[in-house]
């Protein structure tokens, strides 16, 4: 296929945005499918070949281009990798250690840390760039271990201990190692599994570690599931960390029978004050020798040199104390004494009675904590009230943050001081410095207050949930779901932040890449038919060396009341696909294999099908492949009518393609406008991956299919760097007859027809596609063929003469502000060329 040479003379002076540019370019005629026959007698377009005018719907509407919010500058320690990437890898926790020098975090396969000294260095693992780990500072990684949960920071031993989910507790030093050594020559014998090894290691408990904390006397408090806290002593870490490396293993059981297990000291005639919860969450009050234990709805208190129980507090601050036990079971005690006195030779039989009711208030006393506890752990996951985060801050002030957004201060004997709200986002995470105190929300922003709890600033951080920060050297380093840390100044926001920023700007192209992405877009009602090779291969005839990424949508593969009606079953159970379907992605990947390529999604919904191709070489920059499906037709639930999706990561931007369905019939101009409005608003992508996550039990939680949208919040197509929408879109010309139709056809007086589109007449007048953009339309109408007919004879000639129109379309939208660049399209719509332009940067922090 023929290309405009002058091509790239268009990307001679790419802008200085932060974001991504799409045009379309000049193309040849292709030929058309079998349902469009060509007619040769048409004469080939006049004017010499060169970019033409889009059309634009009317830009201040769904669809104008998302926001970047305003944010301070950033140390991308390490930018986002792909979700794909991530398999057994997946960060969990993060933790500043070695004097602030060092970042340590927990990750599925041991740990990990970066020395802040290297941060501008190669990236990699011992200089190994491998996938995922591209763009990430230098960083320093364990031995391979069970998947790391929480981590806590010994300074005083100069030690890292991490829990894991086996139920192991792992000891790691925090010397500085110098810089990395240089990585082994493949065929070595060197070992490679790790940059080091664990210096103490020992089993604690039969379940997860969830959590741990280091108090002021040296001991190591670790909580696991069901409300076990165990304490590890100061003498048996002590010692079996001056033992040699060597010898380690020999003392791993002294430090495993030195614990204290506290749920069995507060636990009297089989009756435990602790509820039976997960304990998520444990923090040292150094300054009031106390450690809180919590999980999402209570908190113990305890004296963390007598290992005393305190307090028992729920997040109602209804208190229980052990002293109420200690209380009731006491007069037992003395009753007892009483009845001995009383009548000695009673003695046996007095005994038993009060034994037999002293047993039996016990069996009610745990039997009503039982049903306590049962309420407590069946209704927290419902409870938005429930504690996600623990922090205490420089005055001693306890700060808890719980699911619904709200933060709560708490004094050091477990007294609520007050309750306030600064953002409707769940709490995940906060971290206290000095004076400051930062908050990390579920929807990525991230929040500074002073000690009071007054708001100071706050920044979109990531567009994921922030689930740790930490503070080292000088900066605040937040750790998003997805695995990429980043790293504020903690003096941001500030005024320096807008002089950093310029600078930066100013010389992006020092730290900057541009990458190049062509794209192929096809759309087709195929009709419940199957094409001949030789049609595909029409359809899909490029140039091998132009194209990176192939779209193809497809409409009408399979239909009938019996197929839809299974169809809407299997979606139901998470399932889809048919014969058809897979016949067509088996097809049209044949006619792409000799050109290098290889499928990387597709979502089916009953007759809707889309799929991508991406060349093998650009496959390593693709990835978090999610997709969606929408049902439109038959009260929303049947795919007939509707849309499937599918959205990806391509040079670090969010692109979306959607093939879309809608209602047919000249006169339904309303429902195609509100089929169109339906899917945007609740078009929901989930990961195509999830099985793979899930298997390797990965933090970042997907489900593979999850009901489509259906609150206020911002739709997902709208946060999109681009959406590119194809289909069958069914809007006809209107006030035109089927004579005139065919006679401006004839004379190929296309803008005389442009004038008489419904879809440019409703986007215009703003009420669909709001923002998005179109080519020129420069070809004949792709409705109603006749098959095997060719020129004007191949348009519906039956009684019906149904009037011609352009159906099926391809409109897309970038995050540029205005369109920058022209477009030109002279082949019929079921092919179209995208040239995509992205600028790559370090400093996105996305």
């Amino acid at each position: 296929m023929s290309r405009n040479p002058d091509f790239f003379s268009d990307w001679d002076d790419l802008p200085a945005e932060f974001f991504t540019a799409a045009t379309i370019t000049p193309t040849a005629p292709l030929r058309p499918p079998p349902s469009a026959p060509a007619d040769t007698s048409w004469p080939a377009p006049s004017g010499p070949a060169g970019p033409l005018p889009e059309f634009s719907g009317r830009a201040d509407g769904i669809f104008s281009p998302p926001p970047r919010p305003s944010r301070p500058p950033s140390l991308d320690l390490r930018p986002r990798p792909l979700r794909e990437t991530q398999a057994g890898s997946f960060l969990r926790a993060i933790a500043a250690a070695a004097d602030d020098d060092q970042i340590w975090a927990a990750q599925e396969s041991g740990v990990r840390f970066w020395n802040l000294c290297e941060a501008f260095g190669d990236g990699g693992a011992r200089g190994r760039a491998r996938r995922g780990d591209e763009e990430s500072a230098p960083f320093w990684e364990s031995c391979r271990t069970a998947p790391a949960l929480c981590l806590a920071v010994d300074r005083g031993r100069r030690v890292v201990w991490s829990g894991h989910r086996d139920g192991r507790i792992l000891g790691w030093r925090t010397e500085s190692r110098g810089p990395l050594p240089p990585p082994p020559p493949p065929n070595s014998s060197v070992d490679q599994s790790g940059d080091f090894k664990e210096c103490l290691a020992w089993n604690a408990h039969r379940a997860p570690v969830l959590s741990m904390v280091v108090t002021p006397y040296g001991d190591l408090w670790s909580g696991s599931e069901v409300g076990i806290v165990k304490v590890w002593s100061k003498d048996a870490l002590e010692h079996s960390l001056s033992v040699a490396i060597e010898e380690s293993h020999k003392v791993s059981q002294l430090v495993e029978r030195s614990y204290v297990d506290l749920k069995s000291l507060v636990t009297y005639g089989g009756v435990c004050p602790l509820p039976t919860v997960d304990v998520k969450h444990l923090l040292s009050d150094n300054s009031r020798s106390k450690v809180w234990s919590g999980g999402y709805l209570s908190f113990a208190l305890w004296d963390s040199r007598t290992k005393e129980l305190l307090k028992v507090i729920n997040i109602d601050v209804q208190v229980e104390t052990r002293f109420d036990i200690l209380s009731v079971q006491g007069a037992y005690e003395e009753d007892d004494t009483k009845i001995n006195l009383f009548s000695s030779f009673k003695k046996d039989k007095s005994q038993s009675s009060v034994s037999f009711f002293q047993r039996s208030r016990n069996a009610l006393i745990g039997a009503a904590d039982a049903v306590r506890r049962v309420a407590v752990k069946a209704g927290f996951g419902d409870d938005n009230r429930r504690i996600e985060a623990l922090a205490m801050s420089m005055d001693g002030t306890i700060w808890t943050g719980s699911a619904n957004g709200s933060l709560a201060l708490w004094d050091g004997n477990g007294n609520r001081l007050q309750e306030f709200q600064h953002h409707a986002s769940s709490i995940l995470c906060i971290c206290t410095f000095g004076l400051r105190v930062w908050v990390g929300y579920m929807d990525g922003t991230v929040h500074l207050m002073d000690i009071e709890g007054n708001l100071i600033g706050g920044w979109v951080a990531h567009n994921n949930p922030i689930i740790k920060m930490a503070v080292a050297g000088l900066y605040i380093f937040t750790l998003a779901n997805h695995g990429g840390i980043c790293g504020w100044n903690l003096s941001s926001p500030g005024p320096i932040d807008n002089i950093l920023q310029s600078e930066l700007i100013q010389k992006e192209t020092l730290y900057s890449k541009f990458e190049h992405l062509k794209i192929l877009v096809g759309t087709w009602n195929v009709g419940q038919e199957r094409a001949s090779y030789n049609s595909l291969a029409a359809l899909l005839d490029f140039s091998e060396s132009e194209v990176g990424l192939v779209v193809v949508g497809l409409q009408e593969v399979e239909m009938g009341a019996g197929y839809l009606a299974i169809a809407a079953a299997k979606e139901k159970v998470g399932l889809e696909g048919s014969p058809n379907g897979q016949w067509w992605l088996d097809s049209i990947g044949n006619v792409l294999n000799g050109a290098s390529f290889e499928r990387v999604g597709s979502r089916q919904l009953a007759g809707l099908l889309i799929a991508v191709w991406a060349r093998r070489n650009l496959k390593q920059y693709i990835g978090d492949i999610d997709s969606a499906a929408v049902p439109c037709g038959f009260g929303r639930a049947i795919g007939n009518k509707g849309a499937v999706g599918l959205r990806m990561r391509i040079y670090d931007r969010n692109i979306c393609f959607v093939n879309c369905h809608f209602a047919a019939h000249m006169e339904a101009v309303d429902r195609r406008n509100e089929d169109f409005e339906h899917v945007f608003r609740t078009m929901t992508f989930n990961s195509l991956s999830s099985g793979l996550l899930a298997a390797a039990g990965c933090t970042s939680v997907q489900l593979n299919r999850a009901a489509n949208a259906t609150n206020n919040r911002k739709p997902e197509l709208s946060e999109a760097d681009m959406v590119v929408f194809l289909g069958d879109f069914n809007y006809r010309l209107h006030d035109v007859s089927y004579e005139e139709a065919m006679e401006l056809i004839s004379r190929r007086r296309f803008d005389r027809l442009r004038e008489k589109d419904q879809l440019r007449a409703e986007m215009k007048a703003g009420r669909v596609f709001q923002g998005l953009r179109e080519a020129q339309i420069d070809f004949p109408p792709t409705y109603k063929f006749e098959r095997n007919q060719a020129g004007l004879s191949g348009y519906d000639s039956s009684d019906k003469k149904r009037i011609p129109a352009w159906c099926d379309r391809i409109l897309y939208r970038d995050n540029q502000s205005v369109s920058g660049a022209q477009c030109s399209l002279e082949c019929p719509v079921i092919s179209l060329v995208c040239a995509i332009s992205t600028l790559k940067t370090d400093f996105t922090g996305l």
